[in-house]
């Protein structure tokens, strides 16, 4: 049985997200606000998470919270409904009055920015535009609502990093501070919050659209080939794009170039299977496309801060242990 209204706000103004980031000490920062307060929480994550991470724990319950994420993977929900986080991705999930499922993978750095907007936040904020919201949020200022739920999971483009960037650097004074971090709640739910399928698609936004599933379609062409990259003429081919438009559009969604995101996809590779316990270095190095040990190594340690023959004890954050 769902619990009822008062029930729910009681869980939510006894909630802490503390103890959910006690593993991680210093790699959680809070920025600025609060949802009992402002309706509106910023904070900042940038650890290496030696096990993998109970995420869940941190959900706010009657709040829905955007994520921005650099680097790192996460799962958010369960079964069908469940998305994955993977680097320089967005997106937002809503917790009722019961958990939601989340998880951040072992072994990772994890760099992203959250932002908590209570139900009655967004009730204030969005009554007059609900029939353009996405249905997630809709459901939130439409009336009261108990279920948890997962939005579909977009690639973090070049503005949501200016954006993000920002937030981590605030330009304004201290005085000034709960305008400015209102105003970029409701800049990043603009952003994030409003279904394009309900009004007409403007010819900058179709441009927009199409650049971002064809920088999609590029990942999943350089996942598929890690040990043997196309070339960049045949990526192009694929996605229907030359080579030179290919390369800046792609570097203005993802903030890399197609060979630095190829090689952080091989990096995060090597990780796993030396995780795994089943590759050494040497076949770990082939695995994902290095004939060289030596740049297998350097690119490795650039990466995670040890040599691969010492991942995964002599990571930074486990000699600080």
């Amino acid at each position: 049985m769902p619990e009822s209204s008062s029930q729910s706000d009681s869980a939510a103004a006894a909630f802490s997200e503390r103890p959910a980031w006690s593993a991680v000490g210093d790699g959680w920062r809070h920025l600025h606000g609060s949802i009992r307060g402002a309706g509106a929480s910023f904070e900042w994550h940038d650890f290496r998470a030696r096990s993998e991470l109970d995420w869940g724990g941190s959900f706010h319950p009657g709040s829905v919270e955007i994520c921005l994420n650099i680097a790192g993977h996460g799962r958010v929900g369960a079964g069908e409904s469940a998305v994955e986080y993977s680097p320089l991705t967005a997106g937002f999930y809503r917790r009722g009055a019961g958990p939601l499922p989340g998880s951040r993978r072992a072994g990772e750095r994890h760099q992203f920015l959250t932002v908590e907007l209570s139900f009655d936040f967004l009730r204030q904020n969005l009554t007059e535009t609900t029939g353009s919201l996405h249905p997630l949020v809709r459901e939130v200022v439409a009336g009261p609502v108990t279920e948890s739920a997962v939005a579909a999971v977009v690639r973090l483009g070049s503005r949501q990093q200016q954006l993000l960037a920002s937030l981590r650097a605030t330009p304004v004074s201290v005085a000034a501070q709960p305008l400015w971090y209102q105003a970029k709640a409701l800049e990043i739910a603009a952003e994030l919050f409003f279904d394009t399928a309900a009004v007409p698609e403007l010819f900058c936004q179709r441009q927009h659209r199409l650049a971002s599933e064809r920088v999609a379609r590029v990942i999943a062409l350089l996942e598929q080939h890690l040990a043997e990259p196309l070339a960049l003429e045949e990526i192009g081919r694929a996605v229907g794009c030359s080579p030179f438009h290919l390369s800046r559009t792609f570097s203005a969604s993802t903030g890399m170039t197609i060979p630095q995101y190829l090689r952080q996809l091989r990096m995060e590779r090597a990780a796993e299977l030396l995780r795994s316990g089943r590759f050494n270095v040497t076949q770990t190095a082939l695995e994902v496309g290095y004939s060289s040990l030596s740049h297998f190594s350097q690119a490795f340690h650039e990466t995670f801060g040890c040599c691969p023959g010492l991942y995964p004890l002599k990571t930074p954050a486990q000699r600080a242990g």
